[in-house]
This record gives structure tokens, C-alpha cells and sequence, in this order.
């Protein structure tokens, strides 16, 4: 082990390259963390403040293999981030194969499986660690013409709670992200629906338009990445995080707010009655 670093927290976290991911990793490391990112190219061009290793986590070897890297250059994990991930168009759920839905869960939630079980051996021999999963308000909302995102995001928070519960007593905490909306390069990395049927022409459209105009004027990834760092350094951290205004006013709703108000207004938001009209 470096001993220049001894007594720093080590830290991985997926899918850093860009976005989320990336930001997590440069504010974990400027608050002293040793961080390693990943991506499954590994190093990028461009001076970072962490290192890059090579990982897929929808590969249990190359999981396996970074998982590796990581203990033989520093010795410990502290805190896993799991962040890598990717969302459908705007589709109607319909419009995607089994073989699609298969492959985002795959990554989305498949990943962060095989991540916790490659580094949970570390931390239970340390008897200390800390798991971070980056969910989404949409893991509490549904997402009409996102449907297999949320059901990801829905199958991360149970997950999350369930694992949390098995891991508290052997002093490791787990802790779910939800941001909303993030101005990401994410929506670049949107898998097309393969079975694109005109019945939700009118309606996918009018959701694309939506989602635009509201991704325009979205949070940061810094803000997903203070709120990373405040679990990671949480005392007694909490099971959730919202993420910034508009996750918090969505997350409140979702409690508290009427079943059927809370359904008018997502509809009335993605305008999904006037496109549906139009479609018939």
C-alpha cells in the first residue's frame, strides 16, 4: 500500500467518465477521498483528480478483475458508488423487446449487484464500509413511457432498504441517491425502443418534448455529488437522499399528497391526455 495515502478513505465509484458519476468522483477526492473511477474504457485523455480503471459491470470477470486492481494497489474499500447506468428514449413500454428489457437491467440494477457482492467480502473482513446507490425520484414515481428505467429504479430502492437491513450490525451502511432531473450527457447515451409502434407516435413525442424543455433548466450533477459526499461522511447516514429543490417538493408529494392528485398531476405535467387525444 502507498503510505502516503495511509488513513485516507478509498473510494469507487461507477460509471465515472461523465456526468454524475465523474462529479461524485472529483468531490469525493477534493474532500480527501482516494478515489478510483470507472468506465468501461478505463483511463480517458484530460488531467483528473482520481484514477480510472477499466470495469463493465455487466461482466462478472471484468467486475471481478477491477475489484482486484483495487485491493492490490490500496488494500481496503471504504465507500462504493454505484452510478453506472442508462435510460430508454421516451417509449412506450410496449415498444421494447424482452432482450431490451433485459439489458437495462443488466446494467441498472444487475451491476449494482454484482458490485456490492465484489466489494461486501472487503468490508465485512473490515467490519466498516459504506454503499451508495444512485437511484431516482422515479424508484418513488412511475414514469409513463419510461417504464423499464423506473422499474430499474424501483427494483434499486428495495434492494438498497433490504441490503441496508442485512448489513447495519456488521458496520456497513447503505444509502440510495434520488435525484430528479440532471443535466447529464445521459439522454446522449439513450437506447432507441426496437419495436417503435405508431399507437404512441403522438404520445412519445409530446413526453420528448417534455422532457427537453425540463432538462433545460435542470440541477447540476454537483448537486447529485454534495449530496453523494453527505451520506459517504453521514455520521448516522440516512437510507435516502433527495438530490436537489425538485426531487425533495416530488419525494414530499409522493408521501403525502393524494393518490389521485399525485396521478392528475404527472399526467397533466408530461401532457400525456391532450397527446393521447390527438393520437385517437
Amino acid at each position: 500500500m502507498n503510505m502516503k495515502k495511509q488513513g485516507q478513505k478509498i473510494a469507487l465509484v461507477t460509471g465515472a467518465s461523465s456526468g454524475i458519476g465523474q462529479a461524485a468522483a472529483e468531490r469525493l477526492a477534493g474532500a480527501g477521498y482516494t478515489v478510483y473511477g470507472t468506465s468501461r474504457r478505463g483511463s480517458a485523455a484530460g488531467a483528473r483528480s482520481f484514477q480510472m480503471l477499466a470495469l463493465d459491470v455487466t461482466q462478472d470477470a471484468s467486475v471481478a478483475e477491477a475489484v482486484a486492481q483495487l485491493m492490490q494497489r490500496e488494500g481496503r474499500v471504504d465507500l462504493l458508488v454505484n452510478n453506472a447506468g442508462f435510460g430508454v428514449a421516451p417509449a412506450g413500454a410496449e415498444e421494447s423487446s424482452i432482450a431490451q428489457a433485459q439489458a437495462i437491467f443488466d446494467t441498472n440494477f444487475f451491476g449494482i449487484v454484482r458490485m456490492t457482492r465484489a466489494v461486501l467480502p472487503h468490508m465485512r473482513e473490515q467490519r466498516a464500509g459504506r454503499i451508495i446507490n444512485i437511484g431516482s425520484v422515479l424508484g418513488l414515481l412511475p414514469m409513463p413511457y419510461g417504464a423499464l428505467y423506473a422499474a430499474t429504479k424501483h427494483a434499486v430502492e428495495g434492494y438498497s432498504e433490504s441490503l441496508d437491513h442485512e448489513l447495519r450490525t456488521r458496520g456497513i451502511r447503505v444509502s440510495v441517491i434520488e435525484p430528479a432531473y440532471t443535466n447529464t450527457p445521459f439522454d446522449a447515451n439513450f437506447l432507441q425502443p426496437d419495436a417503435q409502434l405508431d399507437a404512441y407516435r403522438e404520445a412519445r413525442a409530446a413526453v420528448s418534448r417534455r422532457v427537453k424543455e425540463v432538462m433545460a433548466t435542470a440541477d447540476q450533477p454537483g448537486v447529485v455529488a454534495e449530496t453523494v459526499l453527505k451520506a459517504a461522511s453521514a455520521a448516522h447516514p440516512r437510507l435516502r437522499y433527495t438530490a436537489g429543490g425538485l426531487a425533495a417538493r416530488l419525494s414530499w408529494l409522493r408521501r403525502f399528497a393524494p393518490a389521485g392528485v399525485m396521478d392528475a398531476g404527472i399526467r397533466r405535467d408530461l401532457r400525456l391526455d391532450a397527446a393521447q387525444a390527438v393520437q385517437s
